[in-house]
């Protein structure tokens, strides 16, 4: 503040001076200030500097021709800043404005009134509560509306419903093999929802429709066919595979574009195929994949515990009961092992 005073003073005092001097003066300590900032680039600034700039920007014109240490944009900037800061400070509101909050007493009514009520709207949920004796505005209730969780029992009552018409659903796909000579081999299965059983399963190099109708109907002898058959839009099946799949007294559920989802267990399946098994092999040819896949699917029904099963498998594997030495058995040729207590 001190520095500040003896500026101002300074001023007043070369005002009064000749012109010559104030302009020789003037040009040393310019240089001088060149000097500071060349060994300084980047000088501490104070908030009575800035104020000071700012000041002097509004009520000199000429004041960029004198400034040396910061740019001109720099001081602009401080004064938007400054500019800001005031009117923030004069618009806080000294006192609550608009409406009172909801209580959570409210909230947590309006939650529960849309849990218990999916069909109900907002107009219907504001006259329950004018009736309650609350006074809240419908568009009010509009938005805590949106903010209400979401009701775990419709997820439940689907999850209720798959569970019970899972041995009616089966679902079929593709999937893709390297070959020892950069060839593609095409697999293909049958998977029952049920218990994860895979129906069918066979390898070829071209897939066709006719091939993949012969397919369907050694997965499905003596009537044996689920409900429904879940299939992808996969240009291998055309036109004629639906057409078959009706022919077969079953319903055919072709999946959206991109929807991978839709066709879970078919794709969870292909996934522990790969990281069981596909990703440590190298097929030779079809006979030799399709005797390591039908390995696979021997190790997978009988062997290889499920989450989605509560760790079962699907051909029902029972739990030892004894006390004996555990003892290991090699499958997929070491890939895997099955343990068993000695009898």
């Amino acid at each position: 503040m001190f520095r500040f005073i003896v500026l101002c003073f300074g001023t007043l005092f070369r005002l009064v001076r000749a012109r010559r001097s104030l302009l020789l003066e003037n040009l040393v300590l310019r240089q001088q200030l060149v000097l500071l900032k060349r060994r300084h680039p980047s000088p501490r600034i104070r908030l009575l500097d800035k104020l000071f700039w700012v000041g002097v920007r509004r009520f000199w014109s000429g004041w960029k021709q004198s400034l040396i240490v910061v740019t001109p944009e720099t001081v602009v900037r401080w004064h938007r800043a400054g500019f800001r800061l005031y009117w923030r400070l004069i618009s806080r509101a000294r006192a609550q404005v608009g409406r009172r909050p909801a209580s959570k007493e409210v909230r947590e009514l309006i939650f529960r009134m849309v849990v218990e009520n999916p069909t109900w709207g907002a107009p219907r949920i504001h006259g329950e509560l004018l009736m309650l004796g609350f006074d809240l505005s419908e568009r009010t209730i509009s938005r805590w509306m949106k903010r209400a969780p979401m009701d775990p029992e419709p997820a439940k009552r689907w999850l209720a419903f798959l569970r019970n018409h899972r041995e009616a659903i089966a679902a079929m796909d593709f999937f893709t093999v390297p070959t020892i000579t950069f060839g593609i081999l095409y697999g293909f299965f049958v998977i029952n929802h049920d218990r994860r059983l895979i129906l069918h399963f066979n390898v070829t190099k071209h897939p066709t429709s006719r091939w993949i109708i012969q397919q369907l109907r050694e997965a499905f002898p003596f009537q044996s066919e689920p409900k429904y058959l879940i299939f992808d839009r996969d240009a291998k099946y055309g036109l004629d595979v639906p057409v078959a799949i009706r022919s077969l007294m079953m319903i055919p559920a072709r999946t959206s574009f991109e929807s991978a989802w839709q066709n879970g267990v078919a794709e969870r399946w292909v996934e522990s195929c790969r990281r069981d098994l596909l990703d440590h092999i190298i097929a030779i040819n079809e006979r030799h994949l399709k005797r390591l896949l039908a390995e696979y699917v021997l190790y997978y029904h009988e062997d290889r515990t499920h989450l989605g099963l509560g760790k079962g498998t699907p051909k029902g594997r029972t739990r030892c009961r004894g006390s004996g030495r555990v003892l290991s058995q090699e499958r997929l040729g070491g890939l895997h092992h099955r343990y068993d207590r000695a009898a």
